[in-house]
């Protein structure tokens, strides 16, 4: 018999043991401590996941349209792709913009274009993710003007900035500044938005990224994770109470094709962050011990051949996200590996994340999968590979684990 292995070379036992894995023993139920199992009770029996279809292209005014397009088609959240100028904090018309503007996001370059970007949504009723980190402070500011000049209490407008600086270093690139000013920007947000817009996430701290760049599931998990730790311990650095600013902590994470490999990585995060946030930093708040994420399917996995086969990679994927119990949810079109997805594209894309919440049955469960002989061995298999990684970034260091490459 070929022996069989996970997508992150973990060996998959050829018969099941009759001695259930340490954490089927030792099982919460969804919504206690260490939140394995799900971060609220009720899970998707209360409230499904946030359909947030990422959105971004040409000008404020043009994905204006497509934000309306997919509200209009059912669409439970926002967010938002910013072009490469953007996200490097240059303007549109800059030398170095040349060839960029538009095509990988909207170009953002003052307070009127986030006006149009908005014009006629209502941003005290739905929230709003922005994928911008070097810049977030500008972005941030931007959105919060608009929302004021609409009437909107501060403290009611709710969403997300990526903010997550580390990962840019390691994964995507998109970074300006040094990494020690770049952490006390971050910082700076933790502060300012924990008295200021107390419903936004301040920070979605992204293994996203590491998995496109090449990672395995563990890999993203523990790099993830250590980072996140990074930035706990400089807010702490900074004066700050961890269960002031570490309730509002938010992830990214990837859904690949391993369909139980994900579901047990997204189990193996949340109690490991439970137990980080606890036992190493002493939170008090279960608010600070929850991990919620979002997830979008993996871009890496999408072909340019038989694009038509990419929704059920796609459909795999998000059903794997659905399991492992995501707080809001991004599915790819299935033409992303040729172009920006055309409307039927993204529409599909959207149905596809439906289906599951109205047709399939899996929201009447929590944790569906939970007391499965493998899909536990396989979550204490990730937390026990991520956590040995995470000890050898720890010993180098998490900057210097960067600066060295070692990540």
């Amino acid at each position: 018999m070929t022996e069989k292995k996970t997508l992150s070379n973990i060996k998959i036992p050829e018969k099941s043991n009759s001695k259930m894995s340490s954490s089927v023993l030792e099982q919460s139920d969804a919504g206690e401590f260490p939140f394995t199992r799900g971060v609220y009770p009720t899970m998707y029996r209360g409230r499904k996941w946030t359909m947030r279809q990422y959105s971004g292209f040409s000008t404020a005014v043009e994905t204006n349209k497509r934000f309306h397009l997919l509200l209009k088609r059912g669409q439970t959240g926002l967010s938002t792709a910013f072009d490469l100028p953007t996200q490097m904090g240059l303007d549109s018309d800059d030398p170095l913009s040349e060839g960029e503007v538009g095509k990988v996001g909207v170009a953002i370059d003052t307070v009127e274009d986030m006006r149009q970007l908005f014009e006629g949504i209502d941003l005290s009723k739905i929230s709003t993710s922005m994928t911008i980190n070097a810049p977030a402070i500008i972005l941030l500011a931007m959105y919060a003007v608009v929302a004021e000049e609409s009437g909107i209490d501060p403290k009611l407008i709710s969403g997300t900035i990526q903010n997550d600086i580390l990962k840019e270093y390691v994964a995507s690139g998109t970074y300006i500044f040094p990494p020690k000013p770049s952490m006390r920007l971050i910082t700076d947000i933790f502060e300012y938005c924990s008295e200021k817009y107390p419903k936004f996430n301040t920070i979605s701290i992204s293994g996203y990224h590491i998995r496109e760049a090449g990672s395995t599931a563990v890999q993203e998990l523990a790099f993830t994770l250590a980072n996140a730790r990074e930035y706990v311990r400089a807010a702490i650095m900074k004066g700050l109470d961890i269960d002031k600013f570490a309730p509002r902590l938010s992830f990214f994470f990837n859904a690949h094709n391993d369909f139980l490999e994900e579901i047990s990585k997204f189990r193996a995060a949340r109690r490991m962050w439970a137990k980080m946030m606890r036992d190493e930093f002493h939170a008090k708040n279960e608010k600070s011990m929850r991990l919620r994420f979002h997830t979008q399917t993996g871009g890496s996995t999408l072909t340019a051949q038989q694009p038509e086969n990419n929704i059920v990679r796609v459909t795999l994927q998000a059903l794997a996200a659905v399991m492992g119990g995501t707080q809001s949810l991004h599915t790819n079109s299935m033409d992303e590996a040729l172009a920006l997805p055309t409307d039927k594209a993204a529409t599909i894309a959207l149905r596809t994340q439906q289906i599951i919440a109205e047709e399939s049955g899996v929201t009447n469960f929590i944790d569906p999968f939970g007391g499965s002989y493998y899909i536990e061995w396989l979550t204490d298999q990730l937390e026990e590979k991520a956590s040995d990684l995470i000890r050898q970034v720890e010993e180098i260091g998490v900057l210097e684990a960067i600066n060295q490459g070692f990540i």
